[in-house]
């Protein structure tokens, strides 16, 4: 535990040096939720409006029968925009992970890691969490502020009652760090065997996808996401990222990294 500890604090050290590390963690989660805050804001009045305008089916089907079709339309948007807090913990572990590896190449201060005692679990488990902690603890501050910002702005109850649901709890406490232990195995994979950290981080970026897929199908209304789906996917992730941390070990060859690098 010590020597992951040592690692933890080395990693943290050397990563926020890099500008692009420091700006995934620190401004991404403050633009991510800001802009919920600021649909919010702009349409606060909206969501008192009585008006009983005929809205699309993908609209109704995540509204109770107390919200106006003005609110209605409040709800759903904001919660399109409720996934930001599920693509933060997917985004930042990929500028984390995929320097942590590709980069101690450039400033050489890998080779003299990999020579020491340390396992490769060891090393792999404090470069997840090394990645990991910053991600989680971003989404979940920038979620508290949202849902403070949340209630001062939202002027109708049931507005905030929606927001408020508790599969989002679940899905930002939970699901938030199982997806940025996904993204951080995935990114250490494809950084362990590229040589350029552009390269891994272009490479790693595509673990956003398949959110991008539930966001865009969500908004046509192809399905929605709730409680149950929240905590199947839960249990699903919590499986393949035991899976991808086992298969990140197996692709961390020392040996061979140390001689392609040389």
């Amino acid at each position: 535990m010590n020597k992951i500890k040592t690692i933890l604090k080395k990693e943290w050290a050397e990563v926020f040096k890099n500008r692009m590390v420091l700006f995934s963690v620190l401004f991404m989660p403050l633009l991510f939720t800001a802009l919920p805050l600021i649909f919010l804001y702009t349409t606060r009045d909206v969501g008192m409006s009585e008006g009983s305008a005929e809205l699309p089916a993908q609209f109704t089907r995540i509204c109770s029968p107390e919200l106006s079709s003005s609110a209605c339309f409040q709800v759903f948007m904001a919660y399109q925009m409720m996934l930001l807090f599920m693509m933060m913990p997917l985004i930042i572990p990929v500028n984390i992970a995929a320097y942590s590896i590709v980069g101690e190449k450039t400033t050489r201060s890998l080779e003299p890691l990999l020579a020491t005692p340390i396992t490769t679990l060891e090393l792999v488990a404090g470069k997840n969490l090394a990645a990991s902690i910053p991600a989680v603890l971003a989404t979940w501050i920038g979620f508290t502020i949202y849902l403070v910002g949340a209630w001062l702005i939202v002027r109708n109850p049931a507005v905030m009652k929606a927001l408020a649901d508790p599969m989002w709890l679940l899905a930002v406490i939970v699901v938030g760090p199982l997806l940025a232990i996904l993204s951080t195995n995935f990114s250490i994979m494809i950084s362990s065997r590229v040589n350029d950290p552009r390269v891994a981080e272009q490479l790693s970026a595509v673990v956003v996808l398949p959110l991008l897929a539930v966001f865009f199908g969500q908004f046509a209304g192809l399905f929605f996401l709730n409680s149950l789906i929240i905590l199947w996917t839960a249990i699903v992730l919590l499986l393949i990222d035991g899976g991808m941390l086992s298969l990140a070990i197996r692709l961390f060859e020392r040996e061979n990294i140390l001689t392609r690098w040389k």
